[in-house]
């Protein structure tokens, strides 16, 4: 039963963020629905009849989708899960058809990608668990059961780095050599570079220019660093089913790449051998492995998929020491840290900082080392926040927040500044969101959500410009590049959390929120929410419903998946609730408001909201107190009053 409260202050000037958050919604109902129109067939696949000739794309196809069900989680319309829910059923016959699956799940290919195609399933598990649970759980054995052929139990390892349904796939590609192109060699260099030094005894660049042989025979086999992101497919499963053997499958796993980096002294090494041991396919090199420190992202790879499997191993056991799987090399790649501009770096990823920094491009600031070779650390960037965020987000320490701090003195630009762009992660704006956290710039809310809905336009522009163009091969990151679905807003704003950590997390959040009519996930129609403040000893939220007729109940969650407690709360009250009956006699009088203390016990809380008013909650949470789950609040029994 879960306690009810009722909001009883008059709505009398709705504040500009709530106002600019729902009509984000009701552009964003407008957006979806005219990309499933113009980019997509009867049954949900995409418009495309080229083919693909390599084992890369699967993701691309997934990826256009990956935040539809997390819309609909937010307060999306309700056709919106069942259009999510049936593109992920045509795009999966369709890549079927293109040779990419079996049985339903990636063929075999890497976790830097995998990570990304499997954010559409998570997020439609969290969605509808009860009719995404057996193919989540038949996904995730192909990794927890060995008979599969993925995972060698007696070793701790996954195979190979090109893992997934079809054991007959082995190596890296299907050719000669690995389908990149020299071009690409410009931008990130040559796998195995130490090969080619003056000296070397052979010269394979002579003999063969992409280095496919030498790649088969050092990188094709044994596991890889990026490899941990499969922890978020076994966690969703053990979420989904609180089946112990996910859990033993994750802490087992995780547990022995936590001794491989306290080994190496503290930074995670990035593959291991067949037989069990680090470096042994790379003459005892603890990089080097495939998306791993040296080729071709470093950090960006490595760190994602460690910050999953930390938060995976966290998860299942309540220990939160597995967070020091990534903690160690977070650290020292910011102890080598650099001053300079991004002009001045030797960055890989250039282009991705244009748009994400602008002017400020030329602006000194903190660079981090994202690589490591034989010559030390290289390929210099400004801080990606992802995983400091997600961090600080799960254990409120002082130590992940110092380490925040100390990331925004370092930094040559102002935190508060809010740009509108874009990324494939569709995230980027963690700065501003931290600095309106720590209380620095209370405008943030309308400044993101005016940033969120220029993206929006920008993209149904884009949608015109491409509504017929017949999409080859070469151009199938163009429906990511459309999707007109941004979150990232409404994710900060409403849940209090950061995006989710695009290759394979699941959703952090301090809050979500069900509406108790409709007895589905999200915030009812015509109600606005503002999480302020996501400490747990006072996490903030201000509950607004703009509807001028119509009366919504809310049903506040703890955490993502109700892992958390509301021991109580505090909410603001109007000392003369006789507003209720006739708003209007108040004029432009401001209504007595005061505070008071409720005990809750769970992790779900009803807010009653009348026609026009608004409430705010301070809850006093105990993090992390109870497994988490899809569970939601309709599991529960009748509702209680508060006390």
């Amino acid at each position: 039963m879960h306690p009810v409260i009722t909001a009883s202050v008059p709505l009398l000037e709705p504040p500009g963020w709530a106002i600019a958050q729902r009509e984000l919604f009701d552009l964003l109902d407008r957006a979806w629905r005219r990309f499933a129109r113009d980019f997509t067939g009867p049954d949900g696949r995409l418009r495309y009849t080229d083919t693909l000739t390599s084992r890369d794309g699967v993701d691309d196809f997934y990826e256009v989708f990956f935040n539809w069900p997390q819309l609909y989680l937010l307060g999306g319309a309700d056709d919106l899960l069942v259009q999510s829910e049936q593109h992920w059923e045509g795009v999966t016959r369709q890549l079927t058809e293109l040779g990419m699956l079996k049985d339903e799940y990636e063929r075999g290919y890497d976790w830097f990608h995998q990570g990304e195609s499997l954010l559409l399933l998570y997020f439609l598990c969290m969605a509808a668990p009860e009719r995404w649970a057996e193919r989540a759980r038949r996904f995730a054995d192909l990794y927890v059961d060995p008979v599969h052929g993925n995972y060698d139990p007696d070793h701790h390892i996954i195979r190979q780095p090109h893992n997934g349904s079809d054991p007959a796939r082995e190596g890296l590609f299907d050719g000669d050599a690995y389908p990149w192109l020299p071009k690409e060699a410009l931008t990130y260099g040559f796998p195995l570079d130490w090969l080619l030094k003056a000296g070397a005894e052979q010269p394979p660049l002579d003999a063969d220019p992409r280095l496919g042989a030498e790649m088969r025979r050092r990188m094709g086999s044994g596991d890889t660093a990026v490899n941990l992101a499969a922890t978020g497919l076994v966690l969703n499963a053990w979420i989904l089913s609180g089946e112990s053997r996910y859990a033993h499958w994750i802490t087992e796993y995780v547990g022995v790449w936590r001794e491989r980096a306290a080994a190496n002294g503290g930074v995670l090494p990035d593959n291991i051998a067949p037989d069990g041991t680090v470096g042994g396919l790379l003459e005892g090199r603890w990089y080097g492995g495939h998306y791993g420190w040296s080729w071709p992202h470093g950090w960006y790879s490595v760190g994602h998929a460690a910050v999953v499997a930390a938060l995976a191993g966290a998860a299942v056991t309540g220990d939160d020491s597995y967070l020091d799987l990534v903690r160690p090399a977070l650290d020292e790649i910011i102890s080598h840290g650099k001053v300079m501009a991004v002009a001045e770096a030797d960055s890989s990823i250039r282009s991705k900082w244009i748009p994400q920094l602008a002017e400020d491009v030329r602006t000194p600031t903190l660079h981090v080392p994202f690589r490591y070779k034989d010559e030390g650390w290289f390929d210099y960037n400004p801080m990606l926040m992802a995983v400091p965020t997600a961090l600080w987000h799960h254990t409120w320490s002082d130590a992940d927040r110092r380490r925040i701090e100390h990331l925004r003195a370092a930094a040559g630009y102002d935190w508060r500044t809010v740009r509108s762009f874009r990324s494939k992660e569709e995230a980027g704006h963690e700065e501003p969101w931290l600095a309106f956290l720590a209380g620095d710039d209370p405008d943030y809310p309308e400044k993101i959500l005016a940033a969120a809905q220029a993206q929006v336009r920008h993209r149904l522009s884009r949608m015109e410009k491409y509504r017929d163009m017949e999409v080859p091969e070469a151009d199938i990151h163009l429906w990511q590049q459309s999707n007109p679905v941004v979150t990232e807003a409404l994710v900060q704003l409403t849940w209090g959390g950061p995006q989710v950590v695009y290759n394979g997390g699941l959703q952090q959040a301090r809050v979500r929120y069900h509406d108790a009519a409709a007895r589905r996930p999200g915030l009812p129609p015509g109600v606005a929410a503002l999480v302020s403040s996501i400490d747990p000893e006072a996490t903030v939220i201000d509950l607004v419903n703009l509807d001028p007729e119509t009366a919504r109940s809310v049903i506040v969650q703890a955490g993502a998946f109700s892992e958390h407690t509301i021991r109580s709360l505090e909410h603001s009250v109007c000392e003369d609730p006789s507003w209720i009956g006739d708003l209007y006699d108040y004029g432009h009088t401001t209504p007595t408001v005061t505070a008071v203390t409720r005990a809750v016990g769970g992790p779900w809380l009803r807010v009653d909201l009348p026609r026009s008013s608004t409430v705010r909650l301070t809850l006093h949470l105990d993090l992390r107190t109870q497994p988490p789950s899809y569970r939601t609040p309709f599991d529960e029994p009748t509702e209680r009053s508060a006390s």
